[in-house]
């Protein structure tokens, strides 16, 4: 069998679900190598996952491994070089949310990938999880009629990582890192259609002295084809992980619940944690999942990029689509920074998206 060879970039929570999702369900890739900017960190994530190669330079990778493609799991501020040097490298991308802080870094990189003629897929696991597209499906057979009104929500008390609570480092709060899900299901949902105006409202309730980012956002989305998308996020949900769909249509409806049905109803005194690392986010009652990785679409997206690779097809999600979410993230900012609905195309030029709500 044809396989193909994957470079991971970073060493932290998304490459750990990453490398658990080649490595149980997609047979045609190979891990060859992984690079994290900490040396020590790249020597042990690949003794622990068993990746031939590590590195802890970009150009060490790119002129010394062979591999076919670069999978981008590093924070938000590194991924417009990584993509650049991927693509001058002849590499083919799939990449984290969000595509990138800005709308220029989007757009430098999409234009770098076309020069090269490599693919860049957009990794949004939520068009490839099988819960939400078994819905997708229920509404192409007609089971709701003509869809009205789309609404997602993930919800949990704060990322894993501390770099998404420097504005600086992730271009944004709550919005950046989970709202970009919801807004980009929707355009899945609706083939793409075009958005004409965000309205939204954020408030940072729980981690006032830790970021300067909203960690509650509500975002209203208007398509052009009528449906309304209503997209709730929070970094001050507590319990665990919250991530629902549901879909309005005027003969049904039907809801989507990632995590409920597929977990283990907890109650702890002390809290538990990935990687047993006990955290206050696990006290009291919780849904412990099982089956991350699967339930959310990792393995799925995953295994679809590579059987793009490896057969010339054309990714699902493009590059182009990460810079459509990136572009509603921009109004959803400044909506709640003008107290205003604000219609699309949008394009203000700032350092990050965050700087339209802070500095309206």
């Amino acid at each position: 069998m044809k396989r193909a060879k994957v470079a991971i970039l970073g060493a932290g929570f998304i490459a750990d679900i990453h490398l658990e999702s080649y490595t149980r369900y997609v047979p045609e890739a190979e891990v060859v190598a992984v690079y994290t900017r900490d040396a020590e960190k790249a020597k042990a994530f690949a003794e622990k996952h068993h990746i031939p190669h590590h590195y802890s330079s970009l150009d060490d990778l790119f002129s010394s491994a062979e591999f076919d493609v670069v999978d981008i799991c590093l924070p938000n501020f590194l991924h417009k070089d990584a993509t650049l040097k991927a693509a001058a490298a002849g590499k083919h991308i799939i990449i984290e949310k969000p595509l990138a802080v800005t709308l220029e870094e989007a757009d430098e990189m999409i234009a770098a990938c076309e020069k090269a003629g490599v693919k860049l897929m957009y990794a949004e696991e939520l068009c490839f999880a099988p819960k939400y597209e078994r819905a997708r499906k229920l509404v192409e057979e007609g089971g709701v009629g003509e869809v009205y009104m789309l609404k997602q929500s993930e919800k949990h008390s704060g990322p894993h990582s501390d770099w998404f609570y420097d504005v600086n480092l992730s271009g944004g709060g709550v919005l950046m890192d989970m709202g970009c899900h919801g807004i980009a299901w929707f355009r899945w949902m609706l083939k793409n259609a075009k958005a004409v105006n965000v309205s939204a409202s954020m408030k940072t309730v729980l981690h006032k002295g830790r970021t300067k980012g909203e960690d509650v956002s509500i975002v209203t989305v208007e398509f052009e084809n009528g449906v309304i998308g209503l997209v709730e996020n929070s970094w001050a949900k507590q319990g665990g992980m919250d991530d629902v769909s549901e879909i309005y249509g005027i003969d049904g409806v039907a809801y989507a619940d990632l995590f409920r049905g597929n977990s283990v109803l907890a109650y702890s005194r002390n809290g538990y944690g990935y990687a047993m690392e006990k955290t206050d986010t696990t006290v009291g009652w919780s849904f412990c999942v099982f089956e991350e990785a699967f339930n959310q679409g990792y393995p799925q997206e995953l295994k679809h990029f590579i059987d793009c690779v490896l057969h010339d097809k054309e990714p699902l999600v493009t590059g182009k689509d990460g810079r459509a979410v990136l572009e509603i993230i921009y109004a959803a900012y400044a909506s709640a920074g003008q107290g205003r609905k604000i219609d699309l195309p949008f394009h203000q030029r700032v350092n990050k998206p965050i700087d339209l709500w802070l500095k309206p």
